[in-house]
């Protein structure tokens, strides 16, 4: 049976292309912490005739008729968001995760209310404050920085700092923060100068939906997720909040921010949380925060530089200047060019430039998917310092890259059958390796 058939005969240059991309993603090690593989199902619903629907407003609430299924739909995605979180209400509208930053913010804060967040070029992100983001131009924006000694929170020192700038609104949640993140200690600083506590779990929802790091729930007044990364779920993004901020985070979506809902991404999103409610995802969860400690440790039997010296969660920073003597950009281009994706990274305190900085980000969603282990993690380690000390070298970049592909071919992608495009690679679901949660 011919794959993709409608592409082939309609635009078949897009379809070789989504079929290149496919095959990427199979012969390759991802390691960017915010990418994943959705399985099948999320991927038939991301796919579905939901996409020809306009549903704005909200269920029961609707502009337009015809939503007798739509409304059972993200009522049943709310429903299971609020059961997973332990929150009051939960809104599953958002695009994505700037877009729901910002409804957040348009609810509870006036512009120039005073914010503070983790400085972007430290593990921030850009809505959490950052000067070139609406975040900083829309609010006064106070960031606050890690320990230059030990490279993680320092709770006494934030503290300290809303108690002199006197905050409207702390985010806590991060993009590059390898460390377990004290909730509690954020509630205690916002509860005594009178701040609301906003938690950002886009890159660690899976992991607290697992049980492999605490819940800022229901302790935090506000939050908000993406729907992919850690949770293997479509490219969307939801709102959290207790009782009293319900009514004002939805008028900030719908009609502050956005129009009608991706009703497709809607579902993709209830059927990742049915996913996440499986025992076989605690074990997976599990087993992310096991690889990324494996592949630290490793690296540093390299002598590379760990930000924070390693991990607690899915997620990795390590230096290479002065480590291997090759900047971030330099160094996650040998990478890919050897078939292993990262993506290059500021380091705190760093001196270069976010185009070419000293580090690289990297993290073990995708390939726990894939159902590697322990011993695959400290092979990849082996590997992005045989790569990084060679870098410059294109005999060893094509050895590696052949190799990796060899050993990709017995890790099976969810969501994917090479039998449709790659004659060439092997039946995974024969021959491969995954845990419960990578069968789709």
């Amino acid at each position: 049976m011919t794959y993709l058939p409608a592409l082939k005969k309609t635009d078949p240059k897009m379809r070789d292309l989504i079929i290149a991309e496919e095959r990427r993603q199979w012969s390759k090690i991802r390691l960017i912490p915010s990418e994943n593989y959705a399985s099948s199902a999320v991927l038939e619903a991301s796919g579905s005739v939901l996409t020809n629907i306009y549903s704005e407003g909200y269920p029961g609430k609707r502009y337009y008729e015809g939503q007798q299924i739509t409304d059972q739909i993200e009522t049943l995605a709310i429903e299971r968001a609020k059961a997973a979180f332990g929150v009051d209400h939960a809104n599953v509208q958002p695009y994505s995760g700037s877009p729901a930053n910002m409804a957040v913010y348009t609810a509870v804060l006036q512009p120039g209310d005073t914010i503070m967040g983790l400085a972007l070029p430290q593990g921030g992100h850009l809505t959490h404050g950052w000067k070139v983001n609406f975040s900083g131009r829309l609010y006064h924006s106070a960031p606050y920085e890690l320990d230059p000694r030990t490279e993680r929170l320092n709770y006494d020192q934030i503290w300290k700092q809303a108690k002199e700038v006197k905050p409207k609104l702390i985010v806590a949640g991060f993009t590059a923060y390898p460390r377990i993140i004290e909730w509690n200690r954020f509630r205690e600083i916002c509860d005594d100068v009178g701040a609301i506590f906003h938690a950002d779990i886009s890159h660690i929802t899976g992991l607290i939906l697992g049980g492999a790091h605490p819940s800022p729930f229901p302790m935090a007044d506000t939050g908000i997720t993406t729907s992919h990364k850690s949770l293997r779920g479509p490219r969307g993004a939801m709102m959290l909040c207790k009782a009293q901020y319900a009514q004002a985070v939805d008028k900030a979506i719908m009609p502050g921010l956005q129009g009608g809902p991706h009703n497709q991404t809607t579902a993709a999103i209830a059927v990742a949380f049915k996913e996440a409610s499986q025992p076989a995802f605690k074990e997976y969860a599990a087993q992310i925060v096991k690889n990324a400690k494996a592949l630290a440790d490793q690296l540093l039997k390299h002598n590379f530089r760990l930000i924070s010296g390693g991990t607690d969660n899915h997620l990795i920073l390590f230096e290479t200047f002065t480590s291997k003597g090759i900047l971030g950009r330099d160094a996650s281009r040998a990478l890919d060019r050897a078939g292993i994706v990262a993506n290059c990274n500021l380091v705190p305190f760093d001196t270069q430039t976010p185009m070419n900085p000293s580090g690289v980000r990297i993290g073990t969603p995708s390939v726990t998917s894939r159902g590697m282990k322990e011993a695959e993690m400290r092979k990849i380690g082996d590997w992005i310092n045989e790569v990084l000390t060679h870098a410059q070298d294109e005999a060893v970049l094509d050895r590696t890259a052949g190799e990796i592909a060899e050993f990709c071919r017995s890790f099976a992608c969810p969501g994917m059958d090479p039998h449709n495009w790659a004659d060439d690679l092997p039946v995974a679901a024969q021959t491969g390796k995954q845990v419960a949660m990578s069968r789709s």
